[in-house]
């Protein structure tokens, strides 16, 4: 499931992430719902966040050597980052992910 669909030229300005989650459980529920209020809070249309299933999609989370979920990866800006769990210490996951640097 893809949030926020842009061409490749309007791409180049907005973060890049992917979620890896296991399914519907609890966990994941809540990290979709974390990370979906912090980029609305501080990223308003400036990101494009991709959510995998680790469950119907194990080939992508192979290539991305994901073992943990939920787990957050961050493409662009580089430096890549990765986050693992619900995402529910907002002020790590805003330090971490650099919004408080990221312009739109």
């Amino acid at each position: 499931m893809k949030l926020h669909t842009t061409s490749n030229h309007e791409n180049k300005k907005k973060l890049d992430m992917k979620l890896y989650v296991s399914g519907m459980s609890a966990r994941s529920m809540e990290a979709i719902e974390n990370i979906k209020k912090i980029c609305d809070e501080y990223l308003n249309d400036a990101y494009e966040l991709e959510i995998i299933d680790i469950y119907k999609n194990p080939e992508l989370a192979a290539q991305q050597q994901v073992i943990f979920s939920p787990s957050l990866i961050k493409n662009y800006p580089l430096p890549k980052k990765i986050l693992v769990g619900t995402l529910s210490d907002k002020e790590k996951v805003i330090s971490v992910l650099g919004l408080s640097n990221f312009t739109i």
